[in-house]
């Protein structure tokens, strides 16, 4: 496993997002190699609890150890989110996702939490909103996607987060103010002519690590592919040919 480890080529995450331990073990073990780095998120979480994260993370079973991304998205008082970071560190996650929009003091709580070995990542605007639906939420217009991603970065920085979430769209922007600073994470990723489903904002591999992506989440654009193995391989290309 990587890790947080500096790495020249962009990680690509793949989402399990199944019902059980049983279809995500399996699910992970059949994409072989390539998938070295795998997403827990609330579905397969709330089944299975911790122990799946233990389970794919120390190869239970006799399958390949992999980096887990634990996308839970705390948004709490910062004591709250603190234990709770702190419990996902213990579990070996390796990158934890907490909203911006939880504030400064709160972020900073997550990082304290998860420690070195956990990297806390803000999520800035999900890529299944617009800005319709961020009027609706947040009670005011909202002229450019950019600027507020933008200022949930800001402050996901000034608390000393690994890096933020954010749509293929807002990361180039991202990478310009705060350089190397903030780790990005781009999910919504879509292969070259794939369906969108009910995401929004979305990007190819190719274009997200173009604009300065360090992690990648690829969901049904690989395991609902008729091949899911030459899916991620592909992805996995198109990231690589990007980076260089």
């Amino acid at each position: 496993m990587a890790g947080l480890t500096a790495s020249t080529t962009p990680r690509i995450i793949v989402a399990l997002d199944v019902p059980s331990a049983e279809r995500a073990l399996a699910l992970a073990d059949s994409l072989g190699p390539d998938c070295d780095f795998v997403k827990v998120g609330s579905e397969l979480f709330t089944a299975a609890g911790p122990r799946v994260v233990r389970d794919l993370a120390s190869g239970a079973g006799g399958g390949a150890t992999r980096d887990i991304f634990l996308d839970l998205k705390f948004h709490d008082i910062p004591a709250t989110v603190r234990g709770g970071a702190r419990s996902a560190a213990a579990l070996g996650a390796t990158l934890l996702t907490v909203h911006a929009s939880g504030g400064r003091e709160m972020i900073e709580a997550a990082v304290e939490g998860a420690g070195a070995g956990c990297g806390v990542l803000a999520v800035t605007i999900l890529t299944s909103l617009d800005a319709d639906v961020l009027e609706e939420v947040w009670g005011r217009r909202v002229a450019d996607l950019t600027d507020e991603a933008l200022r949930l970065a800001d402050i996901a920085r000034s608390a000393g987060a690994h890096g933020v979430v954010c749509s293929g769209h807002e990361a180039a922007a991202i990478r310009e103010r705060h350089g190397d600073a903030l780790k990005l994470l781009v999910p919504g990723i879509r292969l070259a002519g794939g369906e969108v489903h009910d995401q929004r904002r979305v990007s190819t591999p190719a274009s997200a690590v173009a604009a300065g992506a360090s992690y990648l989440i690829l969901g049904r654009a690989v395991t609902a592919a008729d091949d899911p193995v030459a899916a991620l391989s592909r992805a996995r290309r198109e990231a690589e040919s990007a980076g260089r």
